[in-house]
Protein backbone atom coordinates (compact mmCIF):
# COMPACT_ATOMS: atom_id res chain seq x y z
CA UNK A 1 0.00 0.00 0.00
CA UNK A 2 1.20 3.19 -0.61
CA UNK A 3 2.31 5.86 1.96
CA UNK A 4 -0.20 8.65 2.04
CA UNK A 5 1.01 12.38 3.28
CA UNK A 6 -1.44 15.20 3.72
CA UNK A 7 -0.14 18.94 4.06
CA UNK A 8 -0.95 21.22 7.07
CA UNK A 9 0.01 24.96 6.17
CA UNK A 10 0.42 25.70 9.73
CA UNK A 11 2.67 23.11 10.05
CA UNK A 12 4.48 23.95 6.78
CA UNK A 13 4.18 27.79 8.54
CA UNK A 14 6.54 26.91 11.64
CA UNK A 15 8.72 24.63 9.90
CA UNK A 16 9.78 27.80 7.48
CA UNK A 17 9.96 29.73 10.87
CA UNK A 18 11.99 26.77 12.50
CA UNK A 19 15.13 27.77 14.81
CA UNK A 20 16.62 24.61 12.06
CA UNK A 21 16.15 26.75 8.75
CA UNK A 22 17.08 30.33 10.93
CA UNK A 23 20.43 28.45 11.19
CA UNK A 24 20.74 27.14 7.87
CA UNK A 25 20.23 30.98 6.30
CA UNK A 26 22.80 32.36 9.02
CA UNK A 27 25.55 29.52 7.84
CA UNK A 28 24.50 30.41 3.93
CA UNK A 29 24.20 34.37 4.67
CA UNK A 30 28.26 33.85 6.40
CA UNK A 31 29.11 31.76 3.09
CA UNK A 32 28.08 34.57 1.26
CA UNK A 33 29.66 37.22 3.75
CA UNK A 34 32.86 35.49 3.54
CA UNK A 35 32.86 35.70 -0.69
CA UNK A 36 31.95 39.26 -0.37
CA UNK A 37 34.52 40.56 2.28
CA UNK A 38 37.37 38.64 -0.59
CA UNK A 39 35.99 40.46 -3.30
CA UNK A 40 35.56 43.75 -1.51
CA UNK A 41 38.28 46.43 -2.83
CA UNK A 42 40.36 48.05 -0.32
CA UNK A 43 40.92 51.37 -2.24
CA UNK A 44 44.27 52.74 -2.92
CA UNK A 45 46.63 55.35 -1.61
CA UNK A 46 44.63 58.23 -2.20
CA UNK A 47 41.56 56.81 -0.56
CA UNK A 48 40.86 58.52 2.90
CA UNK A 49 39.30 55.61 4.33
CA UNK A 50 41.32 52.35 3.45
CA UNK A 51 39.40 48.95 3.97
CA UNK A 52 36.61 50.20 5.49
CA UNK A 53 34.12 48.73 2.98
CA UNK A 54 35.69 45.81 3.23
CA UNK A 55 35.53 45.43 6.85
CA UNK A 56 31.70 46.56 7.10
CA UNK A 57 30.21 43.52 6.41
CA UNK A 58 27.11 42.45 8.51
CA UNK A 59 24.99 39.36 8.86
CA UNK A 60 21.35 39.27 10.51
CA UNK A 61 18.47 37.23 10.58
CA UNK A 62 14.87 36.98 11.63
CA UNK A 63 12.42 34.56 11.83
CA UNK A 64 9.71 36.72 9.92
CA UNK A 65 11.14 37.80 7.19
CA UNK A 66 9.61 37.49 3.24
CA UNK A 67 7.45 39.22 1.64
CA UNK A 68 4.88 37.78 3.84
CA UNK A 69 6.56 37.66 7.38
CA UNK A 70 6.41 34.46 7.33
CA UNK A 71 9.39 32.38 7.11
CA UNK A 72 13.25 32.91 8.55
CA UNK A 73 15.41 34.84 6.82
CA UNK A 74 18.85 36.29 6.76
CA UNK A 75 20.45 39.40 4.96
CA UNK A 76 24.10 40.11 4.13
CA UNK A 77 24.58 43.59 3.97
CA UNK A 78 27.16 46.57 3.87
CA UNK A 79 25.90 49.91 5.94
CA UNK A 80 28.51 52.27 4.50
CA UNK A 81 26.86 54.81 2.57
CA UNK A 82 28.89 54.67 -1.08
CA UNK A 83 28.36 50.55 -1.28
CA UNK A 84 25.60 51.08 -3.28
CA UNK A 85 28.36 52.82 -5.36
CA UNK A 86 30.57 50.00 -5.39
CA UNK A 87 28.32 47.56 -6.35
CA UNK A 88 26.56 49.55 -9.45
CA UNK A 89 29.33 52.10 -10.42
CA UNK A 90 29.12 55.56 -11.25
CA UNK A 91 30.23 57.66 -14.44
CA UNK A 92 33.87 57.70 -12.79
CA UNK A 93 33.93 54.45 -11.39
CA UNK A 94 33.43 50.82 -12.77
CA UNK A 95 30.80 48.77 -10.77
CA UNK A 96 32.17 45.82 -8.95
CA UNK A 97 29.42 43.61 -8.42
CA UNK A 98 31.08 42.02 -4.76
CA UNK A 99 27.40 41.56 -3.47
CA UNK A 100 26.31 39.95 -7.07
CA UNK A 101 29.50 37.68 -6.73
CA UNK A 102 29.57 36.70 -3.77
CA UNK A 103 25.71 35.85 -3.69
CA UNK A 104 26.22 33.59 -6.82
CA UNK A 105 29.80 32.37 -5.72
CA UNK A 106 29.01 31.48 -2.10
CA UNK A 107 25.44 30.33 -0.96
CA UNK A 108 26.20 26.55 -0.67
Amino acid sequence: MAARFKMKRQGVGKLLRSEMIRADMVRRAQNIKSAAVSLSPTGGSGDPHPGQYKGAWQVSSTVRGGRRRDRAVAYVRNPTYYARWVEYGTERVPAHHVLLRAAAAGGD
